[in-house]
């Protein structure tokens, strides 16, 4: 499987798989001022993403492997190189092939690192 490079997936930048359902998916977090969030995503076994529903954006680019799920009551496949974008209040839902690596980019707070939970308890 091919990785993102080293200098981004540091200690620091590290999500926590839950965000993916818990099914081993590496996640790197980058944020921009306005609380726009870009996870980069990858996965050397695949695995399954449980339906999730937000109040903001999506857009999902598949950079290795295929994602095959539901978007509200359309079916998606994407492949290396397919976007999607999903609008606030869709579910949304699928499963994921071995080496997948994909980029989703927030509109607003999706996700949080670990270390930032710690400090707000």
């Amino acid at each position: 499987m091919k990785r993102f490079p080293e200098f981004m997936c540091t200690e620091a930048n590290l999500i926590s798989d839950e965000a993916q359902g818990g099914a081993g998916m590496e996640g790197y977090l980058f944020e921009g001022a306005d609380d726009v969030q870009v996870v980069f995503w990858q996965n050397e076994e695949g695995g399954e993403s449980p339906e999730a529903v937000h109040d903001f954006w999506e857009y999902a680019l598949v950079v290795e492997g295929t994602f095959d799920g539901k978007a509200g009551d359309r079916e998606v496949h994407l492949g290396p190189g397919d976007e999607a974008v999903i609008p606030p209040g869709v579910p949304h839902s699928g499963k994921y092939s071995a080496g997948y690596r994909a980029i989703d980019v927030f509109s607003s707070r999706r996700v949080s690192r670990p270390q930032e939970k710690k400090h707000r308890d």
